[in-house]
């Protein structure tokens, strides 16, 4: 097995890949930074939101705090893997929330999820290494 290196070039279409894959990283980090300070902020349409989902107001902040966290960890470099797996996490219990409500914006955050998992696969030599979408 051949290892990459440093000094491995990068041929231009591998460059496209991981400028694609950290524009979709960046709108990801950016919209569950927006969804976190919104929490921690204990922005009125927030709350009004948790509240339909059935999480009281006085959990805003320390979901808030997680949600920062997870975002944090996945805008890494060096911990976005275990970020994203967190981030996943999380958009899983929203989208099992939503279903138990019946909402119909549940895909929202399924695609929120494959965005994040599709951003760090692009920008990721080490994932497309690990998990390669066809055989060489």
């Amino acid at each position: 097995m051949q290892s990459i290196t440093a000094s491995t070039p990068i041929s231009p279409r591998l460059d496209t890949r991981v400028l694609i894959g950290r524009g979709v990283s960046i709108l990801v980090t950016l919209f569950m930074t927006f969804d976190g300070v919104g929490k921690v902020v204990v922005e009125q349409h927030v709350v009004k939101a948790q509240a339909e989902l059935g999480f009281p107001a006085e959990l805003s902040v320390p979901l808030g705090v997680v949600v920062l966290t997870c975002t944090a960890l996945y805008a890494i470099p060096r911990t976005a893997f275990l970020g994203a797996i967190l981030l996943t996490a999380w958009l899983g219990g929203a989208t099992a929330a939503k279903v138990r409500l019946e909402d119909p914006s549940l895909l929202f955050s399924i695609v929120m999820a494959l965005l994040v998992w599709t951003g760090l696969y692009l920008r990721e030599v080490r994932l497309r290494a690990l998990a390669p979408l066809r055989q060489p």
